[in-house]
């Protein structure tokens, strides 16, 4: 089969080469791969800064959208061959086929294609991740969103106004921020006009957020704690913005601050199972009724993957990067 290959490095790195056709061990099973997606972590891993865990395929990819075409002993009964499915991946999905856990597999909701279904995976079940399973979410809550035109953040906006919540997002344009209101922000923030702690107490009455989902890390340390409601919680997954600050202890200790931190590649297999079926169960019919919408910036296909890691690094996309691994997109749909 052809997959994306690499050694360590930029994007001219990449290439495309024939591997050999993976085999569904026990409790997995296979797809035959339809469409796959980039994300931030492809592009460290790329780069030699984010190896795969041991025993997983170094072909890249941490989700896939397409068609079982193998079924692994010990799966249940109701996993057959020719569903449509999405899945939520270790690695390996940037190929035309994928072996996964068959917990990690996700029925495509009625009415999506497979460049939709291979846009929600990874960055879907992070974003619920952060809001319900870290970030304990209430109806009640304000959420500061950072990178709200992101992957994570289009659907964390969406996982918010769905919960009858409030999100405002950070972005680096005005187009990000005004699409991000089209999804039911209630403010966005532009953090290249400067510090935006104080635009946040003023957009909450002084009050602050109670709860933050930061991909950035140090450069906004100081604007996310001056942001942060008492007792909130803060809630890091990512550190595009480095990872050392020098802080001051007691102005967390005097708000009681809940810093919390959350990775989701490395989490255990029943952990992930929760994950796809408590997420799965909420937004199956969501999804299928347009309620909530898996947003694509551009679709590339499988061969033009320097192109999309280029794109990635270049922070101009406005949701998900999406590759087309097969010519026909409705075939089997």
């Amino acid at each position: 089969m052809q997959a994306v290959q690499h050694t360590p490095g930029g994007p001219d790195k990449l290439f495309i080469a024939t591997v050999p056709l993976p085999e569904p061990n026990e409790n997995e099973v296979r797809i035959k791969v339809y469409a796959s997606a980039i994300n931030r972590a492809d592009t460290l891993q790329r780069r030699g800064l984010y190896p795969p865990l041991p025993g997983v395929t170094d072909v890249l990819g941490l989700e896939a959208a397409g068609v079982i075409d193998k079924v692994g002993p010990g799966c249940p009964k109701s996993i057959t061959v020719g569903q449509r499915v999405c899945a939520l991946l270790p690695g390996g999905g940037n190929a035309e086929y994928v072996t996964c856990r068959n917990e990690q597999v996700i029925q495509i909701p009625a009415g999506l294609t497979f460049l939709q279904a291979a846009a929600i995976p990874e960055v879907w079940l992070t974003a619920y991740q952060l809001l319900y399973f870290v970030g304990k979410l209430t109806k009640d809550d304000t959420v500061l969103i950072h990178a709200g035109g992101s992957g994570v953040g289009t659907a964390a906006v969406q996982l918010v106004k769905q919960a009858g919540a409030t999100s405002i997002v950070t972005a680096g344009s005005q187009d990000k921020i005004d699409f991000a209101i089209s999804l039911g922000a209630q403010a966005g923030i532009n953090y290249k006009d400067g510090s935006f702690g104080e635009k946040v107490l003023k957009l909450t009455n002084d009050k602050g957020v109670n709860l933050i989902l930061d991909c950035v890390g140090a450069s906004m340390y100081d604007d996310n704690l001056k942001s942060l409601s008492v007792d909130g919680r803060w809630v890091n997954y990512g550190l595009l913005g480095g990872p050392l600050v020098n802080a001051d202890l007691s102005k967390l200790l005097s708000k009681r601050v809940h810093l919390l931190f959350s990775t989701l590649r490395v989490r255990s297999v029943p952990y992930k199972a929760s994950l796809v079926h408590d997420f799965a169960k909420l937004s199956s019919q969501l999804f299928a009724n347009g309620t909530f919408q898996p947003v694509i910036y551009k679709v590339f296909q499988l061969s033009e993957i320097a192109q999309a890691h280029i794109l990635m690094e270049s922070n101009e996309n406005l949701g998900k990067i999406v590759l087309k691994v097969r010519d026909d997109d409705s075939e089997e749909k």
